[in-house]
C-alpha cells in the first residue's frame, strides 16, 4: 500500500517555537489516527522561516528559487496538509500569508487541510473562523471542520480544562485522517511535465503570452 504523505507548514518565527511545537503535535496526532486506520503515512515538515529570502524573491520576480520551488511542489503534492500560522494582529502572519500568495490559486483544490494556529492569549481563538477559515475556502482547499487554536497557557497547564489542548489536536487530527482515508492517493508529480508549472491544459504559448502581456 502506498504511504500517504503529509505536508506541514510552520510559520513560526522563533527557534524553538511553540508554532512549529503545534506543527509537531498535529502531525504526529494525525499519522498515528492514521495507523490506526490501517494506513500508513509519512511527514515532510516545512518552516517557513527557512523560505522567508525565496518567497520575498518570488513575490518580487515572479519565479521561485529552487529551494522554494521544491518546497512548493511537496506541499501541492501532498495528500493533505497540516498549516500553522501564529497570529499577529488578530489574523495570520504576514510570513504565511506570503506563502499562501505565491501558490497557485488552483493548487489546494479538494486538498484536506488542520488549520492550527497558536498566540499569547485565548482572545485571538477566533482567528482560525474569521481570517484563516476563508483563506482556505478562497483556495478550495477541504479544511476540516475543527481547527486547533493553542495559547501560551495551554502549554503551561493552565489552558482551557473544559476542552484541554490535548483533546482539541485529538479532534482536529482525527476528522483528518478521516479526510485523508476518504480520498485515493494523491498521484506523484513529475516536476518535468509541463503540466507541473504551467497548469493542465496550458501550453508555452499561454506562459510567453503571460509574459507579454497578453
Amino acid at each position: 500500500m502506498t504511504a500517504r504523505r503529509i505536508a506541514v507548514v510552520s510559520a513560526g518565527l522563533s527557534n524553538p517555537s511553540s508554532t512549529r511545537m503545534l506543527a509537531d503535535r498535529l502531525a504526529s496526532a494525525t499519522v498515528t489516527r492514521l495507523a490506526a486506520l490501517g494506513i500508513e503515512a509519512e511527514t515532510d515538515v516545512f518552516e517557513l522561516r527557512d523560505y522567508a529570502h525565496d518567497i520575498t524573491n518570488n513575490l518580487l520576480t515572479g519565479f521561485a528559487p529552487p529551494a522554494l520551488d521544491s518546497m512548493v511542489n511537496a506541499v501541492v503534492s501532498a495528500d493533505a496538509l497540516i498549516a500553522v500560522t501564529p497570529i499577529f494582529s488578530t489574523s495570520y502572519s504576514g510570513l504565511f500569508k506570503s506563502f499562501i500568495d505565491v501558490l497557485d490559486p488552483d493548487a489546494l483544490t479538494g486538498k484536506p487541510v488542520l488549520i492550527g494556529a497558536n498566540a499569547g492569549t485565548p482572545r485571538h481563538s477566533l482567528a482560525i473562523d474569521y481570517a484563516i477559515r476563508p483563506l482556505f475556502a478562497y483556495l478550495h482547499a477541504d479544511a476540516v471542520s475543527t481547527g486547533v487554536f493553542a495559547a501560551s497557557a495551554d502549554w503551561g497547564g493552565s489552558g482551557d480544562h473544559v476542552a484541554p489542548l490535548a483533546e482539541r489536536i485529538e479532534k482536529g487530527a482525527g476528522e483528518l485522517a478521516a479526510a485523508i482515508s476518504r480520498h485515493a492517493p494523491a498521484a506523484a508529480s513529475d516536476p518535468y511535465d509541463p503540466d507541473s508549472y504551467l497548469g493542465e491544459g496550458r501550453s508555452f504559448d499561454h506562459l510567453l503570452g503571460g509574459l507579454a502581456g497578453e
